[in-house]
Order: C-alpha cells, then sequence, then structure tokens
C-alpha cells in the first residue's frame, strides 16, 4: 500500500472528508488524523510530504478552540490552512483574527495579487465558496497577501516556511479554481509522487491479508451491501474457502435479498451459510414503536444470532468487518463538532466475548474506493450501485410497531418503486430511493367499493455526500405510474404520497 503523503489535521469542518476524497482522486494517499496530534507522531510516519490544517466550526480567539502542537511549524513540512485552518496559522504567527461585520457565506470572487505563488500558478481570478464569519484584521508576522475576495484577506503565503492559507473552501466544486490550487499543493509545493491506484491496493491487501490470516478461518457477516460484498470478494480472493459468510435473514430485507444474495456469490470461493431469523425478529419487536429502541433491539437480537452461528463453526481465528474509512474517521471524533440525531444505522460491533481477531481489509477506503476495487475484482454493478440500505433494514421504514404483515407490504411497494426507477433509467441518477409504511389508514374507493387501507410513501433523494440532500424531483408521469402500479397490486395499500423535504430539517430515512 502507498505510504501516507498528506495527512490533514481534522478541526470539524463538514467538508474534511470531501478534502481527503479530493486529494486521493489525484492518486495521492492521504489520512486524516485528529488535530490533537503531536509533531513527534508526525515524524513517526515515513513519507509525510505536506501537511493541511481542515476548516471548522469554532472561532480561533475563543476559549478553548481547537489548537495546535506550534512544533508542527518547525518540521519544515510544508503546511496548507484552510479557512479555520488558515485563521489558526494567522493567529499563531502574530496575527489577529476577528469577527467580521461583512461575513462571506457561499459563492465569492478571488482575486489574485501575487501571480508569483506557486499555489495559484496559472490563476488570476476565480469563483470560490466562502463559509466563514470571522476574517485576519492583522496579518502574521512574514506573511504576505496573495489574494482578496470582496470582504477579506483570502489567501495567504510564507514562502520560505512553504506555509499556505485560504480563507474559502477549495475541496467544494463551486469552488472553480480548488482542484488546481490542491493539484499545485500536492505536486508544486509538496512534491508528491501519484502511486494512491486500486489496483495497486488490492495487489497489497492481498498479500497482507495472506501473511495475516495465513491458514486460519474467517467469519464474515455478509449483508449483501457494497462493503460487506467488497470485504467478502476481497478476502475470497486471498483466502479462498477458508472465508465463511453468515448471512442473517431478519425479515427485515428487500424482497428476494436472501435469494439474490446466495446466487450473486456463488462464484465466488467462499462458504455461505443463511440463517432464517425473521420470525425471532418480529417477535421481539411485537409492541415496540419507539425507533430508536427498535434499533437496539434489532442490533441486540442480529449480534445475539451471529454469535450463535459463529460458536458452531470450528476453528475460526479471525472475525471480518466491511469498516470503511468514514466509519474510522466518525469513531475517533472526539465529539465537540457533532450532535447525535439518531443511532447509526448500522447494527454494530460484536461482543466482546467473541473472542476472534479482527480484520477489516477496506478500512483505509473512502465509498467511492470501495466501488472502485468491487469492480476490478468483478462484482456486478447491480451490487456496486445499489443505494444505501439501513442496518435495522425495513425495521425503520415501518413507522411504529413492525410486524410481517407491514413488512411483506413494504416489500412489495419497495419493490415496484426500485424496478420502474431502474426500468426508466433513473435509478443511478438519484442517490437513494425508498419507501416507507406509515400507521395510518385511509379511506378510499376501489371498484365502486370502500377501502380502508394503509398509506405509503415514496422518498428519493440526491446529494453528493449524505450530510445535505434535496429530494428528487422525479417526473410527474413516472410517479404517477408508480403509483397505479402499486395500488393495483399491492394488497393492503389505497394510498401513496411522495417526500419532498430536504436534509435538513429532515433527514433522508423517516426513523
Amino acid at each position: 500500500m502507498s505510504n501516507t503523503q498528506i495527512i490533514i489535521l481534522d478541526y470539524g469542518s463538514q467538508y474534511t472528508q470531501l478534502l481527503a476524497r479530493r486529494i486521493r482522486d489525484l492518486n495521492v494517499y492521504t489520512e486524516v488524523v485528529d488535530h490533537n496530534i503531536k509533531a513527534t507522531d508526525i515524524q513517526k510516519y515515513k513519507n509525510i510530504k505536506g501537511i493541511i490544517l481542515s476548516g471548522g466550526p469554532s472561532s480561533v480567539y475563543e476559549f478553548e478552540s481547537y489548537d495546535i502542537d506550534v512544533d508542527i511549524f518547525k518540521l519544515g513540512i510544508p503546511i496548507l490552512g484552510v479557512c479555520y485552518g488558515m485563521q489558526l496559522i494567522a493567529k499563531k504567527f502574530g496575527g489577529v483574527v476577528e469577527l467580521a461585520n461583512n461575513q462571506e457565506f457561499g459563492k465569492s470572487t478571488l482575486v489574485i495579487e501575487n501571480t508569483e505563488c506557486v499555489l495559484f500558478k496559472d490563476l488570476k481570478e476565480s469563483q470560490v465558496w466562502m463559509s466563514h464569519a470571522d476574517h485576519i484584521v492583522k496579518m502574521p508576522e512574514n506573511f504576505t497577501i496573495v489574494g482578496k475576495s470582496e470582504n477579506s484577506i483570502a489567501a495567504i503565503e510564507n514562502k520560505n516556511l512553504k506555509i499556505y492559507g485560504i480563507q474559502f473552501h477549495a475541496e467544494v466544486t463551486h469552488s472553480l479554481c480548488g482542484e488546481t490550487i490542491i493539484s499545485n499543493f500536492l505536486f508544486n509545493v509538496c512534491d508528491c509522487q501519484k502511486d494512491w491506484t486500486m489496483t495497486k491496493f488490492i495487489s497489497s491487501s492481498l498479500t497482507e491479508i495472506k501473511s495475516i490470516i495465513k491458514d486460519e478461518k474467517v467469519i464474515l457477516g455478509l449483508s449483501g451491501g457494497v462493503d460487506s460484498s467488497v470485504c467478502a470478494a476481497l478476502l475470497s480472493k486471498s483466502i479462498g474457502k477458508n472465508l465463511t459468510c453468515i448471512f442473517v435473514d431478519t425479515g427485515l430485507l428487500r424482497k428476494d435479498e436472501a435469494k439474490k444474495v446466495m446466487q450473486n456469490y456463488s462464484k465466488f470461493e467462499m462458504n455461505i451459510k443463511l440463517v432464517d431469523a425473521s420470525s425471532i425478529f418480529f417477535e421481539a419487536l411485537k409492541g415496540v414503536k419507539d425507533p430508536e429502541q427498535k434499533r437496539k433491539i434489532i442490533g441486540s437480537k442480529f449480534i445475539e444470532i451471529f454469535n450463535e452461528e459463529s460458536i458452531k463453526l470450528e476453528g475460526v481465528k479471525f472475525l471480518a468487518q466491511g469498516t470503511i474509512y468514514p466509519d474510522v474517521i466518525e469513531s475517533s471524533s472526539d465529539g465537540h463538532t457533532s450532535k447525535t440525531i439518531k443511532s447509526h444505522h448500522n447494527v454494530g460491533g460484536l461482543p466482546k466475548e467473541i473472542n476472534f481477531k479482527l480484520i477489516e481489509p477496506i478500512r483505509t477506503l473512502f465509498k467511492d474506493e470501495v466501488r472502485r476495487v468491487g469492480r476490478e475484482l468483478g462484482l456486478e454493478d447491480s451490487i456496486l450501485n445499489r443505494h444505501p440500505f439501513p442496518g435495522p433494514g425495513l425495521g425503520i421504514r415501518i413507522i411504529g410497531e413492525v410486524s410481517k404483515e407491514k413488512a411483506d407490504i413494504l416489500r412489495e411497494v419497495d419493490d415496484i418503486f426500485i424496478e420502474k426507477l431502474i426500468e426508466k433509467k433513473l435509478y443511478n441518477k438519484v442517490s437513494q430511493a425508498f419507501a416507507t409504511i406509515l400507521p395510518v389508514k385511509t379511506v378510499g374507493v376501489m371498484g365502486d367499493n370502500r377501502t380502508y387501507e394503509y398509506l405509503v410513501a415514496l422518498r428519493s433523494v440526491n446529494t453528493i455526500d449524505f450530510m445535505t440532500a434535496s429530494a428528487s424531483e422525479l417526473p410527474w408521469e413516472f410517479l404517477n405510474e408508480v403509483t397505479n402500479e402499486i395500488i393495483n397490486k399491492v394488497k393492503g395499500v389505497n394510498r401513496v404520497v411522495y417526500d419532498i423535504t430536504s436534509k435538513p430539517p429532515g433527514t433522508i430515512e423517516w426513523e
């Protein structure tokens, strides 16, 4: 695997992961680390060529605002500060940052005043994306102004120390010069090498897996989703029949999910054990309406069943998990920059009493990288391009109490919606689509007869990072066709609505 060339100190920006992805898209391996990292720890990395200080929601002049080990500035490694990162650099070098009268949020024009600055090579003026309430009112010592916006100092430089700051977010697509600036920093300032590719990742991972596992056996909880599928394919290619996948049918899965999973993985050299535990889950969820309680019950039951099945297997030494890099970043957060809206949709970790060694082959990858690895390993697009499906499954798409009747109805509704999206070539144009059944029955008329059946809601959103999302503007004719088919084919439904709520203020899932 490529040595880490760039590290990003995370100050809590919603764009930190996006910044890391932009760098990796340029074939340079980067890691996100806690802002509290010490200079001595950075020195332990073998190949660090540059450091980036991310943006963040705090103000550098606030009490207990996020800080930096000043010895990092003495390492002789090029540094780029983004938004909060720039303001922190300014403060540490004797500058002054204050609340601005004219705050900048959204699109702004960057005017380059020093065209000799290597960071802005080939740039003079460009649209950038601002998101700040503070600005520099006194320049830091030995720094010069490189660029300005209408209301602020937008770029600074200490040429001798190779320390740069930008007030805007180069990592978002609204900053039209963003890729050029990031590329200039990587290759013209830091002299990075383009050695991060998925082909190399696969090759090194296969070698590493074999060296760790040797001839021991591994188990994996297979969900049928992208992450667990790619994890399974990578392990299968490396250790073959020494991998056993356990697929638990909770009764809360999509239509024919168990059958499709068994078919999709038949070409891989792995053992798959299907466990039908649907009756256990429905019994445990009787009378439960609170969404958080439902999540906990589903998660604990899944762990309980997985534990029981794993004990039946002999000689297993390793447990594999499809953890990916965003999970690693989020779980390492100190909690100061985010609030819990609801429990994570994944069902959670396994209990400590399971005596396995943990292996997480794709923990360094972002979702788009996971998909590229899967493609190179021969997984079909129908698996790799699947929309996200929550760990608790239909349990949180059945609003209120869960029952087999509602799950069966919802499965049929959801299948019609998804298949129609695929048929009309809309599926890959939206980020996530699904159906929800409400604990509400409404009066209707079918064949001159009065009906009193369930109300279902369709939801489809478009998003880049799933932190914000907008409702997909699906054609009216399409929605009308889907609605007619649902009502005509699914017994128990007589009314369909379409959810147009954005995130925020709503969430993507209803529970």
